[in-house]
């Protein structure tokens, strides 16, 4: 009984404290595809990570995994995220530079810190249930007043906070199941000015709302020491309200439609018999195409973006090292989410993640992970325009360092 009260005193701390951390997230979140849900997945590029289930954080890949655990378990932790994002070569013409004026930028990226909780119940032999709260999605780039070409710069800033509620079932030794509700709280705010002598708004929106997806998994254990999983997860389209102003006119509680993509994950993990090593991987598909364009009820297209779907490929391998240490590292190329049309204020391109991490194991039931990534863009050339009225040409480049610890405990 004691043990039980300790653990959930402890339960309800840890909540709370996630709670105010969330604050952080919603001030500071970094990427348009967030892969902040663990520490653990972080060390090896999330390979294997809709199946190989090491902490509760594996919920937040594949709902199925929940069958997996014999405890009720939490994880919680904070990654930390460092983007360096510039534009070389960079040529604008436009109002105050009819002949062309240098727009070259290399700050507009910045530090963000994105929380995160994942809790699983078991009931039973059979049925587990669980929540969690983590980020999907977010972009942030800001492009201070220095920068030539502001019409294209400016502020973009997308935030989300899921809120994930999963159920789980095992079938028998081999096949289990899984599936949830996904409730998504976006916000977005962007900011454009045109400069003609003195600025004048061209965009300036500032909205909220929230949206319900769904998710399913299923998990295959072959034998103690090899599983699969396969999970999907729907994004819905989101509807954010309110203030917008476009070329000047400005409507009052208007809705912002913004398409957040689908996503499907395979993964593998195999612990290679009588040594201390397992090999893991995962191929992830990325439904970006519902980006296409970015709509509001009163002004109806206000950007095109023309996105395509993507895939991403992650191998990794663990070293059981000892009863206290595990080491982890991994590999992951993503692809870039842009195809003809490319963008100053939202840069992407074909990424490679270099990954490692480790956990150490405090007692048989609690252990601290550490994970970290340098995440490696490529240039990418951009030519946008604005028919009429203004131009810009440049070379995007986006690296990042992304660093999280996390804290997990089964009572």
């Amino acid at each position: 009984m004691r043990t039980q009260m300790q653990g959930l005193c402890f339960f309800k701390k840890t909540l709370l404290a996630s709670a105010i951390s969330l604050t952080a997230l919603q001030v500071n979140a970094a990427g348009f595809q967030l892969n902040v849900q663990s520490a653990t997945g972080l060390g090896r590029a999330f390979a294997g990570d809709a199946v190989i289930a090491d902490n509760a954080s594996a919920m937040a890949r594949n709902t199925a995994t929940m069958a997996l655990f014999d405890k009720t378990s939490i994880s919680t932790g904070l990654n930390f995220l460092k983007t360096d994002i510039n534009i070389k070569n960079a040529n604008y013409t436009g109002p105050t530079a009819p002949s062309g004026a240098s727009s070259n930028y290399d700050d507009a990226g910045g530090i963000s810190i994105a929380p995160n909780i994942h809790v699983i119940f078991p009931l039973n032999e059979k049925v587990a249930v669980g929540f969690d709260i983590y980020s999907n999605f977010g972009t942030a780039t800001d492009f201070n007043d220095s920068f030539v070409g502001s019409e294209y710069g400016g502020l973009t800033d997308v935030k989300s906070l899921n809120l994930g509620l999963a159920v789980s079932y095992r079938f028998n030794k081999q096949w289990s199941v899984g599936g949830g509700l996904d409730i998504i709280y976006g916000t977005g705010e962007l900011k454009r000015e045109l400069n003609v002598g003195s600025k004048v708004t061209v965009l300036d929106a500032d909205a909220a709302g929230f949206g319900l997806g769904f998710n399913l998994g299923t998990v295959f254990e072959l034998n103690e020491n090899n599983r699969f999983g396969l999970s999907y997860h729907y994004s819905p389209e989101l509807k954010a309200k309110g203030d917008i102003t476009y070329r000047g006119v400005t409507a009052k509680d208007d809705t912002l439609y913004m398409g957040l993509p689908d996503m499907a994950e395979f993964s593998g993990y195999h612990r290679i018999k009588n040594t201390p090593y397992a090999v893991h991987y995962s191929v992830q598909w990325i439904g970006w195409s519902s980006f296409d364009t970015l709509d509001t009820k009163a002004f109806g297209t206000i950007n095109d973006y023309q996105w395509k779907d993507t895939m991403h490929f992650s191998l990794g391998g663990t070293y059981y090292l000892s009863d206290t240490w595990t080491l982890r590292a991994g590999y992951m190329y993503d692809q870039s989410a842009q195809d003809k049309v490319t963008s100053i204020s939202v840069p992407d391109s074909d990424r490679q993640w270099f990954s490692a991490g480790f956990t150490y194991h405090l007692s048989e039931d609690a252990n601290i992970d550490v994970g970290a990534t340098y995440l490696l863009g490529k240039d990418v050339d951009v030519d946008e325009q604005k028919t009429g009225i203004s131009k810009i040409t440049g070379t995007t480049h986006a690296n990042a360092i992304l660093a999280a610890v996390q804290y997990s405990h089964q009572f």
